[in-house]
C-alpha cells in the first residue's frame, strides 16, 4: 500500500492497530491436532548468537510479476538427498514482520529439521504496503489477486529449483498473512492439500481498507460467501487457530472463516471438544465434515491474544503459554498429505 490518499486511513488505522498488537502480543485431522495439543514438546536448544550472515539452510530468491519484485526466503533441512522429494510448507508473515521474524516466533525451521520438510517464506514489499502487510483485502482493485499470483510464482519457482513433492504442499499465515494464505488457497485450491489461518480474516469478508478495519473489529456483511468450487475440484482442508482474547482481529473471524470454508461443500459442524496440556491455555476444537471427510477445524485458544500460540519467548506477536501452533499445523497438514497416498 502506498502513502497516497486511499492509503491514509488504512495507514493511520494500522498504526493504531500495531500499537494495540504490541501490547496484546506480549501479555487434519482433528485427531492429529488433538494429539499435537496433548503431546509434550521436545526441548529446544538455546538460540545461537546472532550473526549478520544467513543461517545454514537459508536460501534467498526473487520473483517478478504484475506487483513488481518479491523476495522470498527458503529454509531447507540438512542432508537432503539428491532423489529425495520433500513436502513444502509456505509461511506468510503478518504486518511489521518479515520471513526471519515469522521463523523466529514460530520456530518452524527447527520443526522442519526434525520432520524433514521445506519452508518457504515469501515477503511483502514495503513499497506495496509501508507496514509490510499483505493486501489480502484489496480484491476490488485486483491488488490482492496480484499479490496472490506473486506468491504462487515463488512457489512455482521453488518447485522447479528444489526437490519438492508437488502432491504435498500446504500454505499457512499469521494475521494479514493468514488472510492472504486463505485467499491464495481459495484462488488455487488444486495446488494445496491444506490451508492454515492463524489469527486472520477469511477471503471475501473485506474488499477495501475501510471494510478490512471493520472486519477486524468483528463486523461484516451478512451475505458473504465464497465462490463455489468447479465440479471435481478438491477443497483443501482448513485449520483455523484464533485466540479468544484477540483484541486486534476479533475472535469471531476465526469461526466465520471455518463456516465460510465449510459452506462451499455443505460441511456440517460437529460437537466442540476441549483439550488442554498442563498449564498451557485450553483449546476448544470444532470440526466440519462432509461425507465423513474433514473440511475444516477451528481451534479457539482460550486466553490467547494476537500472537503466535506457543511461540518463542521474548518475541513480539508470540505467546509461549499457548499450545504449540507449529506442531498443530504440521500434524494437521501431514494428515492431509497422508490422504493423498491413501
Amino acid at each position: 500500500m502506498t502513502r497516497r490518499t486511499t492509503g491514509n486511513l488504512w495507514g493511520r488505522s494500522l498504526q493504531r492497530t500495531m500499537r494495540a498488537m504490541t501490547r496484546t502480543a506480549m501479555s487434519a485431522g482433528a485427531q492429529a491436532v488433538t494429539q499435537a495439543l496433548r503431546a509434550a514438546p521436545r526441548p529446544l536448544k538455546a538460540s545461537a548468537k546472532k550473526s549478520t550472515r544467513a543461517a545454514p539452510g537459508w536460501r534467498t530468491g526473487v520473483t517478478l510479476g504484475a506487483t513488481g519484485a518479491r523476495r522470498y526466503r527458503l529454509y531447507q533441512p540438512p542432508s537432503v538427498r539428491r532423489n529425495e522429494r520433500l513436502p513444502l510448507l509456505v509461511m506468510l508473515h503478518g504486518c511489521s514482520q518479515d520471513a526471519k521474524a515469522l521463523a523466529a516466533i514460530s520456530q518452524m525451521n527447527r520443526l522442519a529439521d526434525r520432520q524433514r520438510f521445506l519452508v518457504l517464506y515469501p515477503e511483502q514489499d514495503r513499497l506495496s504496503n509501508p507496514q509490510g502487510c499483505w493486501n489480502w483485502f484489496d480484491t476490488r482493485t485486483g491488488r490482492a489477486q496480484a499479490e496472490a499470483a506473486a506468491i504462487m510464482a515463488a512457489i512455482d519457482q521453488v518447485c522447479l529449483k528444489q526437490a519438492v513433492d508437488p502432491a504435498r504442499i500446504a500454505i499457512a499465515g499469521f494475521s494479514a498473512g493468514a488472510g492472504m494464505a486463505a485467499l491464495v488457497g481459495a484462488l488455487q485450491p488444486t495446488h494445496f492439500r491444506a490451508i492454515v489461518m492463524h489469527s486472520g480474516i477469511a477471503p471475501g469478508v473485506a474488499h477495501s481498507s475501510v471494510s478490512a478495519m471493520t472486519a477486524m473489529r468483528g463486523r461484516r456483511a451478512a451475505d458473504v460467501t465464497l465462490a463455489p468450487l468447479p465440479p471435481g475440484t478438491h477443497l483443501p482442508a482448513l485449520l483455523v487457530i484464533h485466540g479468544s482474547a484477540d483484541g486486534v482481529v476479533s475472535p469471531s473471524n476465526g469461526a466465520d472463516a471455518a463456516r465460510l470454508w465449510a459452506t462451499r461443500v455443505q460441511a456440517k459442524a460437529g460437537q466442540p471438544r476441549t483439550v488442554q496440556r498442563g498449564k498451557r491455555y485450553a483449546a476448544i476444537l470444532t470440526d466440519y465434515r462432509a461425507d465423513g471427510q474433514l473440511v475444516a477445524t477451528v481451534c479457539a485458544v482460550q486466553g490467547l491474544g494476537h500472537g503466535w500460540s506457543g511461540g518463542a519467548a521474548g518475541q513480539p506477536y508470540s505467546d509461549p503459554a499457548g499450545p504449540d501452533a507449529s506442531r498443530m499445523i504440521w500434524a494437521f497438514v501431514t494428515k492431509q498429505f497422508a490422504s493423498v497416498a491413501a
